[in-house]
This record gives structure tokens, sequence and C-alpha cells, in this order.
């Protein structure tokens, strides 16, 4: 049976008809890149060229502070979260030409509740280091997700979201830096000399664009202690190890195989790898938990699954179908990690689990027969370089 027919057939087990079946075909669709994959020869690898950056804003933040240190560096730290602030011509030429200062009205910069708490961690994952941004006040992790992800506008940010991936943030700091050591490098120079390098710099996006995590310290998922059995200290220490490696997670599947979406594979893989980081084993009960499904067949309105129901969204019956997907799917890796738990995690074996995992559609995870288990526990097979 072809994967096509295998992903109809188990739709169909699980109630969809024809309309459904075709939004969830093209929902579930599988859009990671393996064709152009080159993994690196070991783990982890080397820092993308961003981390360095970052690793001067952390010497640098413990003396003079982490909101200081950033205020001074990152423009969008220079503009308070305000409607429509972003159509102004003041935001506009600060960061898109990274112009700030001499043509601002705007002197508010960007405030937080408890400055003080904010901390810079390099993280080690397995796609390399990658900075991550905490906010031990909630009020302030939404202000840090509209300031770099939402232009300072004060749109709304779901009580469930308590971590943010960003690939590809503008740091106008570096271009300051590349400008620096250019400039060095000539006898003299003009502003259309500049202007002229400054165009060659465009396409060359890894030498200023960064990736980095905002992070909360919340309780993962909005999902509160009692509902697991534990304490709040218990759940503090646990929800930041599995908002972590989720989204590290996100950053490896972003920077190996092209793809990071808001979309509920993605998500069950990447909670996957935090519950098992945090626990060292997988519990789908918890999953089910952080997305709303504690109660199957009933969803819990305010769960997570709701944040990915795709653009445009899944109609309400396919969405009723994508919960008895994942409510499978689920359940199907709580199999997956009694076998894989046998292994050694090794760095390598936990890469090639998620390669196979990858390769993956949500049918083929939810199907009843699990023939998955039998590809994904033996080491990858991809025609991938590592």
């Amino acid at each position: 049976m072809n994967q096509q027919q295998l992903r109809i057939n188990v739709l169909a087990d699980c109630g969809a008809g024809d309309s459904e079946i075709a939004e969830l075909l093209a929902y579930n669709q599988n859009v990671f890149d393996f064709n152009s994959v080159k993994l690196p020869e070991t783990f982890p690898p080397i820092p993308e060229a961003g981390v360095a950056v970052w690793e001067q804003y952390a010497a640098a933040a413990a003396t003079a502070g982490v909101y200081e240190v950033l205020k001074e560096h990152l423009i969008q730290f220079q503009f308070p979260i305000l409607a429509d602030i972003s159509e102004t011509a003041e935001y506009r030429a600060a960061t898109r030409k990274g112009r700030f200062g001499d043509e601002s009205a705007i002197a508010i910069p960007l405030t937080f509740t408890e400055p003080e708490k904010l901390q810079i961690q390099l993280y080690q994952t397995l796609a390399g280091t990658i900075p991550v941004l905490i906010a031990a006040n909630r009020e302030d992790f939404i202000r840090l997700v509209q300031a770099l992800t939402k232009r300072n506008e004060p749109q709304a940010i779901p009580d469930s979201m308590g971590a943010c991936t960003i690939s590809g943030y503008n740091n106008w700091h570096r271009i300051y830096q590349y400008k620096q050591q250019w400039a060095a490098q000539q006898n003299k120079y003009s502003e259309a000399d500049w202007e002229a390098e400054f165009k060659r710099l465009i396409p060359r996006k890894e030498l200023y664009q960064d990736r980095l995590i905002l992070l909360s310290t919340g309780p993962y998922s909005n999902v509160t202690a009692s509902n697991l059995g534990l304490t709040e200290t218990e759940w503090q220490q646990l929800s930041l190890k599995i908002r972590l490696e989720h989204e590290s997670t996100h950053y490896f599947t972003r920077r190996f195989f092209g793809s990071m979406r808001n979309n509920i594979l993605d998500e069950l893989i990447a909670d996957y790898r935090g519950i098992v980081a945090a626990l060292g084993h997988y519990r789908s009960d918890w999953f089910l938990h952080f997305i709303g499904l504690e109660s199957f067949p009933i969803y819990r309105i305010g769960g997570r699954l709701e944040n990915y129901r795709g653009e445009p969204a899944l109609s309400d019956s396919a969405f009723k179908i994508l919960q008895i997907l994942v409510k499978k799917a689920a359940e199907n890796l709580d199999r997956f990690d009694q076998q894989f738990s046998q292994q050694q995690r090794t760095p390598l074996e936990q890469v090639s689990a998620m390669i196979n995992l990858t390769a993956l559609t949500l049918e083929e995870l939810a199907d009843d027969s699990a023939e998955f288990l039998q590809k994904v526990v033996a080491p990858a097979k991809l025609a991938v370089a590592i």
C-alpha cells in the first residue's frame, strides 16, 4: 500500500468523510525537506555565526544586566509596545534601515515589569548552541514576543504559549560590527561605497540574521501542577526543561530540514523530545493535557491544539478528526519510546530517531498497526550525510 492510500485509510477509519479527508491530507502534508539535507559529521555541530554576538551580550549582562545590554543593541528594545507603532516613519527607519535617534520622535523604550529577572542563556542543542532569552515574569515574556515577533504591536499572545523560536531576526548591531570591520580594511570610503557593500551583504543572511529562543518560566502549556500531581516547584523546573528541548527541536528541524511550522506534527515531535528530556521517558497523558485532550473525546477550549488549526483554519469537522489522529499518534509514541528507551540515547541515536519521525505524516504515526515503529527504532536509513 502506498503512503497516500494508507493516509486516506487511516483518516476514513477515524470517521473522516471526503471533505475532511481532503482538508487533512493538505494540512498533514509533510514539508520537511530531506532532499537537500546534509547533516554534520559530529553532533552537536559548531554554532551558527549569530551565537558569537549573544555570547558578548551574555558576558556584558553579567555586570550591566540583560535589559541594559539589549536596550543598547536591539532596536526593538528602543520602542514601546504601542498600537500602530510599526507603521510610523521612525519605526520603519529604525527596523528597515538601522536608523535610530537622529530622526526619532519616540523616546520611550521597551519597558518590563521585572527587567532584573531577564536572563540570557546559551543552550546546547542537537543542532548546536542557540541563544535563549528568558523572562521570569509572564507580562515581560509577552512584551518580548510582541517586540521581537510582532513589530512592537500589542497583538494578543495565547495563554498556552510559553515559548517562541525566532528564525531570521535582523540584528542591526551585527551589521554595525560588519561595517566597522569592513571600514577598517578600506584606505578610505564614501557612503556610496558602503551602500554597495551593504547590497552585497544582504544575501549573506548568516552574517546578520539571528536565531534565538524566547522562554517564559510559567507552567508549560498553561497546565497547572495539580493537574499532573506535582508540586509547584517540581512543575516549574520540569516546565523549563520541556520548553527548552521543545524549542530546540524546532531549531533542529529549521536548521537542517528547512521547516519550523505552527503545525501539530511539529508540536507532537517537539513535545515528545521535551517530555523525554524532562522525565527520561515519554508520557502521552502529559502531552494530551498540554494540547487540551486529557478528557478525550472532549476537547478543552484553550488547549494548545487550537493554536495549530492551520491557515486557512481547519473546519470544525476536520478539527474533530484531527483530535482523534493526535490521540492515536501520541499513544503510538508511547510504544515507540518504550522500545527506543531500551537503547542508549546517544546524540547520534537521538538524531537518527528524529530524522525518521520527521519523515512520517501524522496519519502514519496514528496508524493502528504502528508499522512505523519497525522503521523508526532502527538507525536512520535516509539518504542524508551523517
